[in-house]
């Protein structure tokens, strides 16, 4: 077999599974599928729902962020600076996708201590500014890097997370 053809073939194959893993729930992969909704709540509810797995929750109105599980706080609530006009953070459930303790942003010559990805680009990670400086982020969720590095401890790659409300202002 050629070696274009040998490429071309791993490349489906690679297609195939990462597709197979946006339908199957509990991949890290389907925390792209924006409604992968874990038990049964509604996206666009009012507040964090109750959930059996923990669950980063991220209120945009009130700009804060917690991790509950069955609707005990495990993770307290702590304040965030989320997406300027333009540049929204997305509502809705995600999960954990990737996690990266010191990512750099190329797009923003930027470090995002303490990553937790949950939406493409989008992010929940440090920042050593005060989060009330500013009109907020790029889409990401911005906690204090001790904050950062405490919820990396206390969360996992899979974590779910659900994102509601609306900035104000934006």
């Amino acid at each position: 077999m050629s070696r274009s053809l040998v490429g071309l073939l791993r490349m489906a194959t690679s297609i195939s599974v990462l597709t197979a893993s946006l339908l199957l729930p509990g991949s890290a992969f389907a925390a792209q599928a924006v409604g992968t909704v874990p038990g049964n709540t509604v996206p666009g509810s009012t507040g964090c729902p109750k959930h059996p797995a923990p669950v980063i929750c991220v209120d945009l109105s009130h700009q804060r962020l917690w991790v509950q599980k069955n609707g005990k706080t495990g993770f307290p609530s702590v304040p965030i600076r989320s997406g300027r006009r333009g540049d929204a953070t997305r509502t809705g459930w995600f999960h954990v996708f990737r996690r990266d303790e010191h990512h750099w942003s190329n797009e923003y010559s930027s470090p995002m201590p303490y990553s937790l990805f949950f939406s493409g680009g989008q992010a929940i990670h440090g920042v050593a500014e005060d989060l009330s400086r500013g009109p907020g982020s790029h889409g990401c969720v911005n906690i204090g890097v001790a904050d950062a590095r405490r919820l990396w401890a206390a969360t996992t790659l899979g974590e779910a997370v659900y994102v509601w409300g609306r900035k104000p202002g934006t």
